[in-house]
């Protein structure tokens, strides 16, 4: 539990966990791994978000990704961490998307990955979650401008002074677009 808390919002491998307790002279195999997972997704204390190859257009079966159902878990597993922002801040976009009915995939573009490709019958959306948009925009706007298809593509942050359209992305302030009635 403390290895999903701690890697919110990054890929997961459960091979990579069963390996790093082997060599704590602990074992434990993969499909162990994988039961406390569906454990815990039954629970509803996590939530499974899969990769989609945007370019072969179909749900990969590795390198998913775990959101906490309850952000605040992370602080009293791991406590205050300020590096934890960036991840928190996806794990709340990705709850906002799945609260507005869409399915929710993480987007792999060749080696290049958008956070989330959120579905709602013919409409898609993407979207890159960071922090500060100085730092990160270059990035999270590439990424989204190699996807060629024309649905509507997103970066929010928390930075307050980012706000516009860059080449078609739109640049949105975190509360703005949990407060937008539409995407």
């Amino acid at each position: 539990m403390k290895h999903i808390v701690e890697n919110v919002g990054k890929t997961f491998s459960a091979n990579a966990i069963a390996k790093f307790l082997k060599s704590e002279g602990r074992s434990l195999s993969v499909e162990a791994v994988y039961n406390c997972l569906n454990w815990l997704e039954k629970a509803f204390v996590i939530y499974r978000c899969q990769r989609y190859d945007l370019q072969g257009k179909s749900v990969l079966k590795t390198q998913e990704k775990f959101y906490l159902a309850d952000a605040s878990l992370k602080y009293c597993i791991m406590g205050l961490n300020p590096k934890s922002i960036a991840a928190m801040l996806e794990n709340i976009v990705y709850f906002e998307l799945r609260r507005r009915g869409y399915e929710v995939y993480i987007g792999k573009n060749a080696t290049k990955e958008i956070d989330f490709v959120a579905v709602l019958r013919d409409e898609r959306i993407y979207v890159q979650v960071c922090r500060r948009l100085p730092e990160e925009s270059d990035r999270e706007i590439a990424n989204l401008l190699e996807i060629k298809d024309h649905y509507p593509k997103y970066v929010v942050t928390l930075d307050e002074l980012a706000a516009g359209n860059i080449n078609g992305v739109k640049i949105v302030h975190l509360a703005d677009f949990l407060l937008s009635h539409e995407y």
